[in-house]
C-alpha cells in the first residue's frame, strides 16, 4: 500500500515514521528500535538505531531476523514469512488513535517458535481486532536461534532476551505518541514467547516498564549452561571452528542456518535434544525467572494471566506420523518419557490408572506437557492467589489429529481466524463465537487486568475455552474409534473435565459482545460432577521399562489384574462428522486436572545426572546413562518419520 499524505505521521525517538489508515484503525510497520545486530554489533547486546532526518516510511513489515525455515512437516501447519535485511530489530503498532491525550491500554506481543522461528509478520499477530477493541497492539522481532541465544565465552548471554528488553524500553520511551499509556503495559507470549515474557517480568531491569503479563503454554525457565553451550559446540564441531562468538560471527549466515537447522533436527518439547534456551547469566537473568517470581521478589503486584491448550503435544507429534510412532513403541516411550521428566514409574502408572483408555502417546504427550508447561504455570499461580487467572484452551481443530494442540489458540485470541495462516492449523470454518470469548478476555485483561472470571486461589478456578457441546465429532485430532472420554472426558459433563476433577463455578451474567468493549460470556447451567473411578488397577510401568533397558522384548504393557493389553496404536479414522460452528459458552471448572498435577508431588525424581548409590563394576552403565540411552535410541528412531 503506498503513503498518502493523510496518513499518520508519529514522531519516535529517532525520528518520525509514516504509517497507514487501515478498516479504521492507524498502523506502523517494521519501526526500528535498536540499530541492525550484523558486522562489529553481531553477538552483543543491541544499540539504540541511528536517528534519521524526514519522514521514515512505516507501510510495510520490516526485515526478520536470520532463521532456518520450518521443515515440510511443520510447514503445512505454520506459516513464517521471511522478510530480507539487515534491520531486523523493529517492531510494529497498531492503534485506534495516535493521540498522545488518548493514553490507551498497551499490549505489546512475543512471538513464539522454540526461540528459532516466527516472526511479528505472521498473518495470525495482525494487531487490527486489539486496536479495534481499543487496545494499542505492539508486535516485537527479535534476535533467533544462535544469533539471540547461543552461549559463548566471548559474548554476553540471552542477546534476543536484551532485544525484547530494549523494545520494552522503547514502548516506554514512544507509545505514548501512539495514543499508548506507557503506565497500562501488558506483556504476552505464546511459547518460547510467554518464557521471554517470564524472564523479562523477572528481570531487574523490566521492572517499571510493564503492569500485567500474559502467559500462553510457555513458564518462566532456563536451561542449564551446559545444555546450551552444547548446542553451539555440535554447530562448532559441524563447521570445524571454534565455539567461539568471534569465529561464529566470520560464517556465513545461510551456511551458519542450515548447521543450526542440522544439529537440532531430533530435538522436540517431547523428545527433548540439543536446543537454544535462556540461561542464568548474572545479570538480564539473574536468578531462575519461576524462583524470582514465586517468591515475590519480582513484578510485584503484577497481574498474570496464564495457560494452556488440551492437547499441546499433537502439534510435536502430528507432523511426519510421530503420534502413531509412539503408539507402536509403547514402554520404550513410556521409558523416554520417564527420563524426559526425570521421574519415577508411579507417574506413568497414574496416568494410565487414570485415563485407562488413553493409548501411549496421549499418555506420553499429557505427562510431558504437564512436567515441562503445568506444573510450573500451576506453581506461579499458587505464588498469586488473587492475581493470577487461569484458562485453558480445549477447541479441537477441524484437521485430523490436531485435537487442541499447541499455537491453535492464537487465531481466537488475535480474531484473525479469517487469514488462511490461522486455517493451517485450525481448518476452515472455525467458530467466530470462540474468537469473540477468547479475544473479548484478552482485551478486558488488558484494560483492567481481569479477563472476565475468577481470580485463582485455593479452589484452582480454571476458564476452559472451547469445549464441544456433545460427542459428536469430539473427537477430531484423536483416534475416532476411541470413545470421547478417554482424551476429552465426558461432554456432557465438564465438571469432570477431561485430565482433572473438578467442580462447576458460577459465573456472573455480562453484557453481549459489542466491539469496543469487553465483556464476559452468559452463564451455563453446568451439570453435577462426575466422580472418577479411583479402583482402576496400575500399569508395572517400571518392570516394562526395565525389560527395554535390559534389552528384553517391547511386548504390550498388562495392566495388573487386567486380561487385556495397553492400548497401542489404533487404526487412523476418518473424524466424526460436526458443524464447525458449534461450541460451548466458557465455563469456570474448579480443581481442573488436579489429579493429574498431584501424582508428581510426590514423584520419584530421578536427576538428570544421577549419583548411584554404590560404585558400578567397570563398564556397567548407570540407570540414568541408560535411560538417557533410550531417549537418544527413541530420537533417532522416530528421526527416519521426520526425513
Amino acid at each position: 500500500m503506498t503513503a498518502d499524505l493523510s496518513d499518520p505521521v508519529v514522531r519516535t525517538p529517532y525520528g518520525a515514521v509514516r504509517g497507514r489508515r487501515e478498516h479504521g484503525v492507524a498502523v506502523f510497520r517494521g519501526i526500528p528500535y535498536a540499530a541492525p545486530p550484523f558486522g562489529p554489533r553481531r553477538f552483543r547486546p543491541p544499540e539504540p538505531p541511528e536517528p534519521w532526518d524526514g519522514v521514515r516510511d512505516a507501510g510495510a513489515f520490516g526485515p526478520t531476523p536470520p532463521k532456518p525455515p520450518y521443515s515440510e512437516a511443520f510447514e503445512k501447519y505454520l506459516s513464517d514469512p521471511v522478510v530480507p535485511g539487515d534491520d531486523c530489530l523493529n517492531l510494529n503498532v497498531w492503534t485506534p488513535d495516535p493521540d498522545p491525550d488518548a493514553r490507551l491500554p498497551v499490549l505489546v506481543w512475543l512471538h513464539g517458535g522454540a526461540l528459532t522461528r516466527g516472526s511479528s509478520a505472521v498473518a495470525v499477530y495482525d494487531g487490527h481486532a486489539f486496536a479495534r477493541d481499543g487496545v494499542v497492539l505492539v508486535s516485537v522481532n527479535y534476535r533467533l536461534g544462535v544469533e539471540g541465544y547461543g552461549l559463548f565465552p566471548d559474548a554476553p548471554a540471552n542477546a534476543g532476551l536484551r532485544d525484547q528488553l530494549a523494545a520494552l524500553r522503547w514502548v516506554h520511551e514512544a507509545i505514548r505518541a501512539f495514543g499508548g499509556d506507557p503506565g497500562r503495559v501488558t506483556l504476552a507470549g505464546q511459547s518460547a514467547g510467554a518464557i521471554s515474557v517470564g524472564a523479562i517480568a523477572a528481570a531487574p531491569q523490566a521492572q517499571g516498564l510493564f503492569r500485567r503479563a500474559v502467559l500462553q503454554s510457555g513458564p518462566p525457565e532456563v536451561f542449564a549452561r551446559d545444555k546450551v553451550r552444547r548446542m553451539v559446540r555440535r554447530m562448532a564441531a559441524r563447521l570445524k571452528i571454534p565455539a567461539t562468538a568471534q569465529a561464529f560471527a566470520e560464517v556465513d549466515r545461510d551456511l551458519l542456518l542450515r548447521t543450526q537447522a542440522e544439529v537440532g533436527r531430533l530435538s522436540s518439547p517431547v523428545l527433548g535434544g540439543p536446543t537454544f534456551g535462556l540461561v542464568v547469566d548474572g545479570d538480564v537473568v539473574p536468578r531462575d525467572p519461576l524462583e524470582a517470581l514465586t517468591d515475590g521478589t519480582a513484578a510485584p503486584g503484577a497481574e498474570l494471566l496464564l495457560g494452556w491448550t488440551r492437547d499441546e503435544y499433537r502439534l510435536w507429534l502430528v507432523p511426519g506420523g510421530l503420534l502413531e510412532r509412539v503408539d507402536r513403541l509403547g514402554p520404550v516411550a513410556l521409558a523416554g518419557a520417564m527420563a524426559r521428566c526425570h521421574c519415577g514409574p508411579e507417574v506413568p502408572r497414574g496416568y494410565r490408572a487414570l485415563h485407562p483408555e488413553a493409548g501411549t502417546a496421549e499418555i506420553v504427550g499429557q505427562m510431558v506437557t504437564d512436567h515441562l508447561l503445568r506444573l510450573p504455570l500451576r506453581r506461579l499461580a499458587d505464588a498469586r492467589p488473587g492475581s493470577a487467572y487461569v484458562y485453558e484452551f480445549a477447541w479441537p481443530s477441524l484437521l485430523p489429529a490436531l485435537g487442541a494442540c499447541h499455537a491453535l489458540e492464537l487465531g481466537f485470541v488475535f480474531d484473525t481466524g479469517e487469514v488462511p495462516e490461522s486455517a493451517k492449523l485450525a481448518g476452515h470454518g472455525a467458530p467466530q463465537r470462540l474468537a469473540d470469548d477468547m479475544h473479548r478476555a484478552w482485551v478486558r485483561f488488558a484494560v483492567d487486568g481481569d479477563p472476565g472470571w475468577e481470580a485463582w486461589d485455593d479452589t484452582h478456578p480454571v476458564r476452559v475455552f472451547g469445549e464441544l457441546p456433545d460427542a459428536t465429532g469430539h473427537a477430531t485430532g484423536s483416534p475416532a474409534s476411541a470413545p470421547a472420554s478417554a482424551l476429552y472426558g465426558p461432554a456432557t459433563a465438564p465438571a469432570d473435565a477431561p485430565y482433572g476433577t473438578g467442580t462447576p463455578a458460577a459465573d456472573p451474567p455480562h453484557a453481549p459482545y459489542e466491539p469496543g468493549r469487553p465483556p464476559t460470556a452468559a452463564p451455563v447451567p453446568q451439570p453435577a460432577p462426575v466422580p472418577r473411578d479411583a479402583g482402576i488397577a496400575p500399569v508395572p510401568v517400571a518392570e516394562a521399562a526395565e525389560s527395554v533397558l535390559a534389552g528384553g522384548a517391547t511386548e504390550p504393557l498388562l495392566a495388573a489384574g487386567a486380561d487385556e493389553p495397553l492400548p497401542g496404536p489404533r487404526p487412523v479414522e476418518p473424524p466424526a462428522v460436526r458443524d464447525p460452528a458449534a461450541v460451548r459458552d466458557p465455563y469456570t471448572v474448579r480443581g481442573h486436572r488436579d489429579a493429574e498435577l498431584a501424582l508428581w508431588t510426590g514423584a520419584e525424581v530421578t536427576p538428570a545426572k544421577s549419583t548411584p548409590a554404590s560404585d558400578p563394576a567397570p563398564g556397567s552403565p548407570t540407570r540414568g546413562t541408560e535411560l538417557r540411552s533410550v531417549v537418544r535410541r527413541f530420537r533417532r528412531s522416530v528421526a527416519v518419520r521426520r526425513r
